[in-house]
């Protein structure tokens, strides 16, 4: 079964240290080259077992196979696919991959530009190889069926959005991007996209004297699915292993449990990357929540002599979780090196106050929501602020298959947020530039270039992502 718990090739269970993507967030990690090794494998009977309650419901916005889609569809299901040749050339790239880390060299490049290189990422080579061949390679078919609030169309999702969601899913479909990964048919795709529009399903069915929340919603979705399974084979024959949905709400991890395999199987691509609550990095995709304003170059900020400020965070007002609340507890305040407020003094303005810092305080896990720190952490690079994550153990930092988060920022245990000023003063200035430099290094991997994406923004960081979690998956299909 292609599990998010399973791990095994070819039926030979494979090591930690073989294994494509089981990241630092969750366990200790291995390079990527080392992850790439072979595709796990998905067995028909375990994802039979696995298949969980069927759902059924079909509004006018939910495929059926009786609709004016299924004649087109059947048109698509006949298309000659190729899945051997495709297989093939997820083995070769493997290989190259492979091949590229041991040799400390890769395939000629012809995109030109931006190179990756340097300490911050966990094997450069393996990377830069792999980037190559996902832009080669990957295909991913976006289903039309269904209609807004079930799903969002590409057009739909970029207007009015300026947020990362809407410019991956303008990307992905063939209203936007490139087209560079878009599959002619999908008998040429790698991957399925499900464009299930949480945020539209949970503002057309919250009511404030609703007593049953929850069901409407997780029916639509299981609804919406299996009326794709009912029209195309490609959910069936691998139940969702090689689909993957995007989501920036809150409700994603949720909603994303109305099927088994939804929850079990399907790559789920989310800003609310807080494994505490199911987030799996080995199949999921940690969402950076990235909104327009960070598409522009920003300044890189005060150098390191300007930055008078030790430490700095803002809480913004709101409820917040148990590692947030401890810091303003122990910090509001009380310092003037560590400057922490609840809610900014008016006339204060933050970003100035992060670019006069030389490090920003992330606080994660304890209820405070993977999606709030992620915001945080992409707020501090944009300033060229290192970024301080201060969590419980339960935060997947964005891109942490490639990128070696301990060394452009720095971890404090939550039990330690009242020992922040002492750890963080006792960071030398040789060091302190070390991690700033990488910090400006790493920041186009979370610039928002759209339209139109440019090679290793974060746009394109999130398609590689999703590209190495199938490039992980071997299906006998």
């Amino acid at each position: 079964m292609a599990s998010k718990n399973s791990c095994a090739c070819h039926g030979v269970v494979v090591t930690l240290a073989s294994c494509l993507l089981l990241v630092a967030a969750a366990v200790s990690v291995s390079v990527l080259a080392a992850h790439v090794a072979v595709g796990r494998v998905w067995s028909p009977a375990g994802a039979a077992a696995a298949a969980g309650h069927h759902h059924s419901l079909s509004p006018a916005w939910v495929p059926s196979p009786s609709s004016r889609h299924a004649h087109h569809a059947r048109e698509l299901v006949n298309r000659r696919v190729q899945v051997g040749r495709m297989e093939a050339g997820l083995v070769q790239a493997r290989v190259s991959i492979r091949r590229a880390s041991r040799t400390r060299s890769c395939t000629p490049d012809d995109g030109g530009g931006f190179i990756p290189r340097g300490a911050v990422y966990r094997d450069a080579y393996a990377f830069h190889q792999s980037y190559i061949e996902m832009e080669k390679r990957f295909k991913v078919w976006t289903y039309r069926e269904g209609e807004p609030p079930v799903v969002q169309k590409g057009g739909a999702a970029f207007a009015g959005n300026d947020g990362i969601e809407g410019h991956l899913i303008a990307e992905l479909d063939s209203s936007g991007g490139g087209g560079r990964h878009r599959a002619r048919h999908p008998g040429e795709a790698h991957a399925f996209f499900l464009p299930i529009s949480v945020a539209s399903i949970a503002g057309y069915v919250y009511r404030r004297d609703m007593i049953d929340f929850w069901d409407p919603q997780l029916r639509l979705v299981a609804g919406y699915v299996d009326g794709l399974a009912a029209m195309y084979p490609f959910w069936n024959r691998s139940r969702g292993a090689d689909h993957f949905l995007v989501s920036c709400h809150q409700w994603a991890p949720i909603l994303s449990a109305a099927k088994a395999e939804l929850r079990g199987n399907a790559i789920r691509v989310m800003c609310d990357a807080d494994m505490s609550d199911g987030f799996d990095p080995a199949t999921d995709v940690a969402l950076p929540p990235v909104v327009a304003s960070a598409r522009a170059t920003p300044p890189q900020g005060r150098v390191a002599s300007e930055r008078t400020v030790l430490a700095f965070f803002a809480a913004g007002g709101g409820g917040g979780g148990a590692v947030r609340e401890a810091l303003l507890a122990r910090w509001e305040g009380r310092d003037d090196r560590v400057v922490v407020y609840g809610r900014l003094p008016a006339g204060v303005d933050h970003g100035e106050l992060m670019r006069r810092a030389r490090f920003c305080l992330c606080p994660c896990g304890g209820g405070e929501g993977a999606a709030a720190a992620s915001r945080r952490v992409v707020e501090a690079i944009t300033a060229g602020c290192v970024p301080v994550l201060v969590d419980d153990g339960g935060y997947s930092p964005p891109f942490s298959d490639v990128l070696d988060w301990a060394r452009f920022s720095v971890a404090v245990p939550a039990e330690r947020v009242g020992e922040i000023k002492d750890i963080l003063g006792g960071v030398s200035d040789r060091r302190y530039g070390v991690l700033r430099r990488r910090v400006l290094r790493v920041r186009r991997h979370f610039r928002l270039n759209r339209p139109p994406a440019k090679r290793f923004d974060v746009v394109n960081m999130v398609i590689h992502s999703i590209w190495l979690r199938r490039l992980n998956l071997s299906l006998p299909y």
